[in-house]
């Protein structure tokens, strides 16, 4: 009778003896005493989910992800292929996505081909150029802000990212002097800007009293990027003399975590009420994985995003099918959390 049986669970289940081996073996190597004490597991109250994810209306555009794509790179050999794979992964996942430093492109089309994207990422996302607060406190003395104008208007992008980034440029061997307080650079800006903008850093986050400051004024959104990413402040200091490392090493390890700037928002969005007027955020800096996404964009009181930059760009330096099963993998996990998981 036992033969009969197995050879019913052999027809039925033709893997069920060899995961069962798996099973015995593995279980010694599965116990584990971390516990992820961001959420509770309620395993009863769904099925597995469906295949797609709710759309998102953010920027004014839908995304079908709340996944950004952080502002990678450009002006070099291998950009290329990193961007336009990045831009087809906006395309078939409904993602938005932040260019690199478009600088060069203020003053010669000799890399325009690797910003090129709007046809590849198509209408329906969110693409950014990006410019540094040096750059565009030059061209206000300048009096030729026309020329930021003309580079989305080229780009079709719908807006800047406008990085703020003080420390990068003084430990920068060819950096910029910041000559003004980039708020007043912000506000002069957006007097005269027909097109969206959104302000970040560069690695090392931004203070309550920054913070506070920008949510008053209608900028598109503020991108965090947080203190435990790609810290840029740190990747010119490695890039200076070793006299400069040796005196500026521990500037780079101030700023502030992603949850901290969560945390710092929520606080200003209670106080601030009606006067807050930007009302949209991209959370970034540190974000490791799905679970730490999907954390602080349903932790924060406000419309939100995650953005990672050096994952996608491990991904986006060889085939694009890499780069589309990491993708896929991504949202598999939100949809996981979507469905299982409460934030305590």
């Amino acid at each position: 009778m036992r033969t009969a049986d197995k050879n019913i669970d052999a027809i039925e289940d033709p893997n069920a003896a060899n995961r069962k081996k798996d099973h015995i073996e593995l279980a010694l190597k599965s116990q584990s005493n971390q516990t992820d004490n961001r959420f509770y597991y309620e395993p009863i109250l769904s099925g597995h989910p469906s295949a797609t994810l709710q759309p998102i209306d953010f920027l004014g555009k839908q995304m079908l992800a709340p996944i950004w794509i952080s502002s990678m790179t450009g002006g070099t050999e291998i950009a290329g292929t990193i961007n336009k794979n990045l831009a087809r992964a906006c395309a078939e996942f409904g993602l938005g996505m932040g260019l690199g430093s478009t600088r060069k492109l203020l003053f010669s089309d000799e890399y325009f081909d690797d910003f090129n994207l709007r046809n590849i990422i198509g209408d329906a996302q969110p693409f950014y150029a990006n410019l540094g607060i040096a750059q565009v406190e030059k061209l206000i003395e300048e009096k030729a802000l026309d020329k930021i104008e003309a580079l989305v208007t080229k780009l079709k992008a719908d807006g800047i990212f406008l990085h703020i980034n003080p420390f990068q440029e003084w430990l920068q061997p060819e950096g910029d002097i910041i000559k003004r307080p980039p708020l007043e650079t912000i506000q002069q800006l957006l007097e005269t800007a027909s097109y969206k903008i959104i302000v970040k850093e560069v690695g090392q986050g931004m203070g309550y009293e920054s913070l506070k400051a920008l949510f008053q004024l209608p900028l598109a959104a503020i991108d965090f990027a947080a203190h435990g990413g790609t810290n840029f402040s740190k990747v010119e200091l490695l890039r200076n003399t070793p006299e400069k490392k040796q005196v500026f090493d521990s500037l780079i390890n101030i700023g502030h975590s992603a949850e901290e700037m969560m945390l710092m928002t929520n606080q200003i969005l209670g106080e601030l009420g009606n006067k807050a007027l930007c009302k949209e955020v991209i959370i970034s800096g540190g974000i490791q994985s799905f679970l730490d996404g999907y954390y602080l964009i349903n932790k924060i009181n406000t419309k939100a995003v995650y953005g990672q930059g050096s994952a996608f760009l491990k991904h986006a330096r060889g085939s694009y099918e890499v780069l589309q099963q990491f993708v896929k993998s991504q949202i598999e996990g939100l949809r996981l959390a979507n469905a299982f998981l409460k934030l305590k």
